[in-house]
């Protein structure tokens, strides 16, 4: 059996799953939707800092991250704000995750590393924009384009 093409397919859900449940940690946040808001189970006053904004990424990076649509960039954002989650909030209260309550923090950051390091997968919405890209006929430049006056 041929175990190097299942990578591909292995990072695409990797990424879809952590995407999902990025994205679904956003809508909590946001909407108060599945119970709301971990800290306190209804939705974050609307542009309230760091809450409302950082739910507000969780939500849109979640969401492209899932559809493997600019997938790099969000992913990065991403990683970056559960850094900052990390080391603003649960790294004052004590320095191991497990201590602290920034495991999941901690696992969606390097998660999210992983993402924007690897790229999308085969099955993402980049590499189907890719393909067509690839695919499409280059204009030629004997056949100029008509111009309509």
């Amino acid at each position: 059996m041929n175990v190097s093409r299942l990578g591909g397919p292995t990072l695409s859900l990797f990424r879809i799953v952590t995407g999902l449940l990025f994205m679904l940690h956003g809508l909590s946040s946001i909407f108060g939707l599945f119970g709301g808001n971990p800290m306190t189970g209804s939705a974050i006053p609307l542009g309230s800092w760091p809450g409302w904004w950082a739910a507000l990424i969780q939500l849109i990076c979640g969401a492209l991250v899932l559809a493997g649509l600019f997938t790099r960039p969000a992913a990065l954002l991403a990683s970056g704000s559960m850094a900052y989650a990390y080391f603003v909030v649960h790294q004052p209260e004590d320095l191991l995750p497990l201590r602290n309550g920034g495991e999941l923090s901690a696992l969606f950051c390097w998660s999210f590393l992983l993402v924007a390091a690897l790229g999308s997968g085969p099955w993402a919405l980049d590499a189907l924009l890719a393909r067509r890209r690839v695919d499409a006929p280059p204009a030629s430049v004997t056949d100029p384009a008509p111009v309509s006056a």
